[in-house]
């Protein structure tokens, strides 16, 4: 990526860009670590899908001891970064976005471990199971993108309408109107 391009005109094309871009970001401390820890999501996504990916293709089902270890260790990277993401401030659970992020990250946990589990039995399933995470992790960190954005936009954008006060009475308006034509 070329550093004199604007945020806008940056592409993301592996999960490793993703973890690149979110280290370049200026922001409040819960940001920054919230950065580092999708950052590091990203890190153990590219890893785990470079080692599946690498594997030789001729096989039906790789059966390699990295590709279920870098498996394993995504597991429990994405559980670590939910337990993260859980104990935030108020402030990000606040967003209507955190709601779909949560979503997004339990989807992707449940589809690593079916991976995992498809590695471990040496299940004929691992592929279409290795398709599903790779496609989960993109929508979980384009969620995650997303998040830190709305938050980093602050009290400017509110992922909810803001409260109105409530109309005035007819008692209430009446009462202004003699109170002005009196001065």
């Amino acid at each position: 990526m070329v550093a004199s391009r604007s945020r806008s005109q940056l592409t993301v094309q592996s999960f490793g860009d993703v973890s690149r871009f979110l280290r370049s970001g200026v922001a409040d401390e819960e940001s920054r670590q919230l950065r580092d820890s999708i950052g590091a999501l990203a890190q153990q996504i590219d890893e785990a899908i470079a080692t599946r990916r690498a594997a030789p293709a001729a096989p039906a089902m790789p059966d390699t001891p990295e590709i279920t270890r870098q498996a394993a260790s995504l597991v429990q990277c994405v559980r670590e970064h939910q337990l993260f993401v859980t104990g935030m401030g108020s402030a990000w659970h606040a967003l209507y976005e955190m709601g779909a992020y949560q979503l997004a990250l339990r989807s992707l946990r449940q589809a690593v471990e079916a991976w995992h589990h498809a590695l471990a039995q040496r299940s004929p399933r691992e592929g279409p199971a290795f398709d599903r995470v790779e496609l989960l992790a993109w929508r979980t960190l384009g969620e995650g993108l997303l998040l830190i954005d709305m938050y980093e936009q602050g009290d400017n954008l509110h992922s909810e309408p803001a409260a109105r006060p409530p109309p005035a009475s007819a008692w209430q308006r009446a009462w202004a109107w003699l109170r002005k034509r009196g001065q």
